[in-house]
């Protein structure tokens, strides 16, 4: 059993940084897209915001992962799926987006805990 408690950490890592490897690297392929999406739900400068944002959850992602500087990563993390839950999912009226919303509420708790124990056996950083 103690193979699959120093593995777990590691599973959870990519299970929790795999939404925003990919997401980031959404972003930064398909920027315009994104961009409209973004001016739309009236976040400031679309044009470089989906940048910043693409940029941010690509290396947050890749950080949780590998289990480098984690718990800085998974902070950031926790309040960015708070913050983006609420300014783009928060939509009582709407069952979608409302589910949406509470999933970002889970990943959200997620990351605390990872940021609260650290990233655990195989990661770069040895807590």
């Amino acid at each position: 059993m103690d193979g699959v408690n120093k593995a777990t950490p590691l599973v959870a890592r990519i299970l929790m940084s795999v939404i925003f490897i990919m997401a980031g690297f959404s972003k930064l392929t398909a920027a315009a897209a994104t961009a409209g999406y973004f001016e739309a739900l009236g976040i400031p400068m679309p044009g470089v915001s989906v940048y910043l944002v693409g940029l941010f959850e690509l290396v947050a992602g890749l950080a949780v992962l590998v289990g480098f500087k984690a718990r800085i990563a998974a902070l950031l993390l926790a309040l960015f799926c708070l913050a983006s839950g609420y300014m783009a999912h928060f939509q009582p009226a709407d069952q979608a987006q409302m589910t949406s919303f509470m999933k970002n509420l889970a990943m959200a708790g997620g990351y605390l805990y990872l940021w609260l124990n650290g990233p655990g056996a195989f990661a770069i950083d040895k807590d």
